[in-house]
């Protein structure tokens, strides 16, 4: 089971994410950083466990209206030993391929943000790309046609509930069955409502193979001895 701690940038800064209201996210405020600079909020949760990757939501550009560009690479030059999950809103080939060259990490492509499935056609087969199935209460967002073909998925699927983000409410289990059972020997990631190692150790027993979190490793329901106890197990 891979925990993977989320940063969602705005504004420069670390925010906190709750259900996927993203014009009321604020700067978060966490014990494990004095600021919310993304620095300090990462060095923070390394300090929680030593994590191999982070995901990275871009807001900005994800909603078209700047960028975090500048921060992601401050990221990368200082934590060159981890590995960087990245959405930022590319929709295009083209762009994918530019940020793919770049180098900075591995590109999460969004459902949200796709026109079609031309950019997953391309780039299905390169191990630095991953799909995120975005759903809203229950209803799935982005091209029907994506989601109802499963031939142009990567090897990696992100399956993120955004009404359960910062929710508390737990993962959506039933959808991420559902999700892994159609995937045959990809390996499907949980995004949402986890609260704790019991929540982590559900996902494991459904042949989940890791879960974005935040929430939990701030407030400290999630503690580093319980996630090395769960790689050992």
């Amino acid at each position: 089971m891979q925990v993977i701690p989320v940063l969602d940038l705005k504004g420069g800064v670390v925010v906190h994410a709750r259900m996927g209201q993203r014009d009321q996210y604020r700067p978060i405020s966490t014990p494990l950083s004095p600021t919310s600079k993304p620095i300090d909020v990462a060095r923070g949760l390394l300090s929680v466990y030593p994590f191999g990757s982070f995901y990275v939501a871009d807001l900005d550009t994800i909603g078209g209206s700047g960028n975090n560009d500048a921060v992601l690479a401050e990221l990368k030059a200082t934590f060159p030993d981890r590995t960087f999950w990245v959405d930022n809103g590319i929709a295009d080939t083209a762009g994918a391929e530019r940020w793919l060259a770049a180098d900075l990490g591995d590109l999460v492509l969004g459902s949200e943000t796709q026109k079609d499935e031309a950019v997953l056609r391309r780039l299905a087969k390169n191990d630095r790309v991953i799909l995120s199935l975005d759903y809203r209460g229950d209803a799935f967002v982005g091209p029907a046609a994506l989601l109802s073909n499963v031939d142009t998925w990567p090897s990696r699927i992100i399956t993120m509930t955004l009404a359960r983000v910062g929710s508390g409410l737990g993962p959506d289990l039933a959808r991420l069955e559902t999700i892994k059972n159609a995937v045959g020997e990809r390996s499907v990631y949980a995004a949402g409502g986890v609260r704790d190692v019991d929540d982590l150790s559900a996902l494991a027993d459904r042949g989940i193979a890791g879960a974005l979190v935040a929430s939990c490793l701030h407030d400290g329901s999630l503690a580093g001895a319980q996630i090395a106890r769960l790689q050992m197990a």
